[in-house]
């Protein structure tokens, strides 16, 4: 046939793509000869703009449309589109449904292609002479709004790299089809370069899918959840009737007396479930999980390893892969949809104080991410009674600060404690009242109160772990997950395109070699250079963060030295807090840049490992990035809560750095206040810039880029971007969605403050409840505002994370428990009151805490350039140690006051951590991990199950015991008549005897 010659021919209402098209060629009047043995092959080769007309317009003759693109008419085809359907995009929803506004589209597949200079795409021509059914089809264009031009010697050639891609393309479009999906393209878009492959997958792959799953679906049988009673039920409706005004207004929040049973689905069981609306059966976020799952299965082999759509998109075969959002959530006349009740009763900062529509969000974005919102929602409501005694503990240090007899002796300018220089030569003497205001302000963290704080905090966290793992519980029962294990292995044990890759490469090595192989799989072996690589990576990265810190350390003591040579009083009184505030900002800020690189480098360690399933990369990935930025956030805190101070040396013998810089040492008060500021400022700095600042400011930084490039465009082209923009090209323009391990590491590395050094910072559970207040909208508003709409995925967990908390849990109370024995002063002041004191009071406690020196014995070079700065002469100054007096045999050494603080600080370590242990597991063990409630339903689901089973089964029975009935009938039917009558039909009489008994 000539590619020239002109042919007439009617075109279908809407004529589908795919093998399960049973119909799509009944209104066609004419085919060409060549092509009249393959309709479905036909069907593929028309035209992509015009394959799908408005059902209206089925009469309608159309000239070939090969032969007007070939002579070059191809710029008016919207006009003509345009005469035919008044609104072609509305007939689709603007991108939600295929042309025909039939078939909805449930995945997005985005690449890159190269126009001409005339605007028109390049792509190969399909090879008519192509013998292969499947090769012919992924030669095929497909149906929807593309425009194809023969490549010949005038036009320009597209590179090899772009052609092997659109080759790959082709394939894996192809081998789609094959697996039953139905596929439709468009080129003419708004967003120029760009190409859109829209999949729908028919009810009979849907069916077949989710049969492989093992996907629970409703079945027609409902039953009646049991209702609390007496007066448990009476307490329950006041608790609604109070909670009312803060629920959402969405109708899957509202409590249920009913629910459907739920059983995997079978195709041959459909008559189980409820299928009256085919439609609404499977939700947009099964389909796209479904379809995802296929996308994963399939696979291209023109490459030297077969590619799924993971390695394609790495490839940049494909650009982007992503489900649909439901639709606009802003606008006028925007239809209902699940997004837009997102918006308006979850993702806004006006709903702040209302619980979260949680199976809402379960429902559009799945399980695995409603399991995320839950668990914050959750650990945000367990932060309010953390935050109301942290408060009282706090209000209680301000009440007693004016009654704490060590303050008060410090601040005292009666007593005139001369204390020694705090540096070499530039430092002189002074005196212990200037550290007056860092002595009360120490004691409204450091009191009896921040013990009993910490044994709260400790069972707080088991209590809300035990909390967490029984609202766990009633979520999978209401999601139907309480069955998944099996299903979970299956998908579980799926390998990853990378793996296979290796795994191709290394029997090809040994196929090289000549050796019979067995299957291939990655040993220890294999991966030992990756391994090497991790365990090095990851010492590496911890000895440059502790290398920061102790770069910190000497700004800390240079700059010390530094503001102590300020001739002003009040220069020399504020050397602590500036010191030590401008030491935390810097900390922040480089805690804040090493983030975002460990968390780099800890994809970049787990891609090489090549773990073998999604499961263990993601573990890995987990576990590396926790460790690289809790090292990263912990290691200053860690530096001040326990080392800071212990290794200072006394004065005449003092241990130096470099030989010229002196160790830091605490302040009288103790380094509990230095403590809380190193806290304070990095919780709450790393909440607001990074957590908060940076999720709002990026986002709005990149739209605010888009729109000026959009902007720039419509000058260029301002009748294109008149257009509505299809529900495609706009989630194009949206973020891709990252995974939930940026979301869960913040708010981990929140748990471990709130927990870990609690002692010295009550206040923390506070600030993190305010932080979680708004993280949660300000979350909902990225997920359903910014972000494409991810792949659902079932999980009936979050999975590490728990490990991950339980473990910090456990810490908490170690760490806790050293606070307060080694950093705060609650162990000394115990010791002295009931060994030291004359008279049972905490009068003398300053002093007893306080070793002399004899300035005599400075080293040579040390002693202060100014000696006379208190205008007066100094013969012994006093300095923070439990030493023996210059006056003493020993002098110097250490006393005995020192051995026996140390002995009550292990002891009240080792007593504190095993009985809070004790308490924690005693909470572990009274709580139920399962409601007793929810048992009892799903025991009572698995007994409706088999009944539905038995009453199937005997169903069968009555019929075919009915059938036999009928069979015995009729056979005594036919030997009552004549015989001759039975000899003429003894054909019917053996066909009686011989009746199908099939059910």
């Amino acid at each position: 046939m000539e590619k020239d010659e002109i042919h007439l021919r009617r075109l279908p209402a809407a004529a589908p793509w795919g093998p399960h098209a049973d119909s799509e060629f009944h209104g066609v009047d004419f085919l060409p000869e060549d092509l009249s043995e393959a309709p479905e092959e036909t069907g593929m080769r028309m035209n992509k703009k015009y394959s799908c007309l408005p059902a209206e317009e089925k009469g309608i003759h159309i000239i070939n449309i090969r032969a007007i693109e070939d002579i070059g008419y191809d710029q008016h085809e919207s006009t003509l589109l345009n005469s035919l359907s008044k609104n072609p995009d509305a007939d689709c929803k603007y991108g939600l449904y295929f042309r025909d506004g039939k078939r909805k589209v449930d995945y997005i597949l985005v690449y890159h292609y190269k126009k001409s200079s005339a605007g028109r795409t390049l792509a190969r021509r399909p090879q008519q002479n192509d013998a292969s059914v499947r090769s012919s089809r992924q030669d095929q264009p497909l149906p929807g709004k593309g425009v194809q031009l023969e490549m010949g010697d005038s036009e320009p050639h597209m590179d090899y790299h772009e052609d092997d891609k659109r080759f790959r393309r082709e394939e894996y479009e192809g081998n789609l089809v094959e697996a039953g999906l139905e596929l439709e393209r468009d080129e003419d878009t708004k967003i120029h370069g760009i190409g859109f492959v829209k999949i729908h997958a028919p009810w009979n792959v849907l069916c077949r899918e989710a049969e492989f799953l093992k996907l629970k679906m409703p079945t027609k049988k409902m039953y009646q959840i049991n209702q609390t009673h007496g007066l448990l039920k009476k307490i329950n409706s006041v608790i609604q009737k109070i909670t009312e005004p803060i629920q959402p207004k969405v109708a899957e929040h509202k409590p249920q007396t009913v629910k459907r049973l739920s059983y995997p689905f079978s195709r041959e069981k459909q008559h189980l479930f409820d299928l009256s609306d085919k439609d609404s059966f499977f939700d947009s976020k099964t389909r796209s999980t479904i379809v995802y799952e296929i996308l994963k299965r399939t696979t291209c082999t023109k490459a030297k390893y077969s590619m799924g759509i993971t390695s394609l998109l790495a490839n940049g075969v494909y650009s982007a892969a992503y489900p649909l959002h439901d639709g606009d959530y802003e606008g006028e006349n925007v239809e209902p949809n699940d997004r837009k009740l997102l918006c308006e009763e979850w993702a806004s900062y006006g709903v702040f104080y209302k619980y979260q529509p949680i199976d809402l969000v379960r429902k559009y974005f799945g399980e695995k991410i409603g399991l995320y919102f839950a668990w914050l929602g959750v650990y945000t409501q367990m932060l309010i009674p953390a935050s109301i005694v942290g408060i009282i503990v706090f209000l209680y240090g301000c009440a007693t600060v004016d009654e704490n007899i060590p303050s008060m002796e410090m601040c005292d300018q009666r007593n005139n404690i001369t204390m020694c220089p705090l540096c070499d030569k530039t430092c002189s003497y002074w005196k212990m009242s200037s550290a007056c205001a860092t002595a009360r302000a120490s004691h409204l963290f450091d009191n009896p109160a921040t013990v009993f704080f910490s044994v709260f905090m400790a069972l707080w966290a088991a209590t809300f772990m035990e909390h967490w793992k029984r609202k766990q519980m009633r979520l999978n029962y209401r999601w139907d997950l309480t069955g998944f294990e099996e299903e979970e292995e299956a998908v579980k044990d799926h390998p990853r395109a990378e793996y296979e890759a290796k795994v191709l490469e290394k029997s090809l090595r040994k196929e090289h070699k000549h050796k019979e192989t067995d299957k291939e799989k990655l040993t220890w072996k294999d991966r030992f250079p990756a391994y090497l690589t991790n365990f090095v990576g990851i010492i590496f990265m911890v000895g440059l963060t502790f290398a920061i810190v102790f770069g910190v350390i000497i700004y800390r003591i240079s700059t010390a030295a530094a503001l102590a040579i300020s001739s002003t009083p009040s220069g020399r009184s504020s050397v602590r807090v500036t010191v030590t505030a401008t030491a935390v900002i810097i900390n922040l800020v480089v805690i804040i840049i090493l983030d975002e690189v460990y968390g780099c480098i800890a994809r970049w360690l787990t891609q090489i490992e090549v773990p073998k399933t999604d499961k263990n990369f993601e573990e890995r990935l987990i576990f590396k990035a926790f460790l690289l930025k809790f090292v990263n956030a912990y290691t200053p805190i860690f530096y001040v809560a326990f080392f800071k101070g212990r290794f200072v040396g006394r004065p005449g013998d003092y241990v130096y750095i470099f030989h010229s810089f002196r160790m830091e040492e605490c302040a009288p008060g103790g380094c509990l206040m230095e403590l809380c500021i190193q806290l304070s400022i990095i919780m709450l700095g790393k909440q607001l810039i990074q957590n908060n600042l940076f999720e709002i400011g990026i986002p709005k930084m990149k739209k605010f880029i888009r729109y000026l490039k959009l902007k720039r465009r419509r000058s260029l082209d301002h009748e294109e971007h008149m257009k509505k923009k299809q529900r495609y090209e706009v989630d194009y323009n949206l973020e891709p969605f990252a995974g939930l391990t940026p979301e869960y590491m913040e708010m981990i590395i929140q748990f471990g403050f709130v927990t870990l050094f609690v002692a010295s910072f009550p206040l923390a559970p506070l600030f993190a409840l305010l932080n979680n207040i708004i993280e949660i909208r300000l979350d909902a508003k990225k997920f359903v505002t910014e972000l494409r709409r991810p792949v659902a995925v079932r999980a009936k967990d979050i999975g590490i994370w728990y490990n991950i908390l339980r473990g910090i849990g456990k810490l908490a109370v170690i760490i806790n428990a050293f606070v307060i024995s080694f950093t705060s002063d609650f162990i000394p002041r115990l010791v002295y009151l009931y060994m030291y004191s004359e008279n049972g009071t905490m009068h003398g406690f300053v002093n007893h805490t306080l070793s002399s020196f004899n300035v005599s014995d400075f080293q040579a070079g040390t002693a202060p350039n100014d000696p006379l700065d208190l205008g007066y002469e100094v013969q012994i100054c006093r300095y923070k140690d439990y030493r023996e007096p210059p006056w003493s045999e020993n002098k110097y050494d250490i006393s005995k006051d020192f051995w026996a603080v140390l002995a009550a600080r292990l002891a009240f370590v080792i007593v504190f951590q095993n009985l809070v242990m004790f308490m924690s597991e005693f909470v572990d063990w009274i709580i139920p991990d399962i409601p007793k409630d929810i048992s009892q339903q799903i025991h009572k689901e698995k007994v409706l199950m088999v009944e539905v089973f038995m009453r199937e089964e005997q169903g069968k029975l009555q019929m075919l015991e009915t059938w036999k009935d009928k069979d015995k009938r009729k056979g005594e039917n036919c030997n009552n008549h004549s015989p001759r009558l039975s000899r003429s039909r003894s054909g019917s009489l053996s066909s009686c005897h011989s009746y199908p008994l099939d059910v």
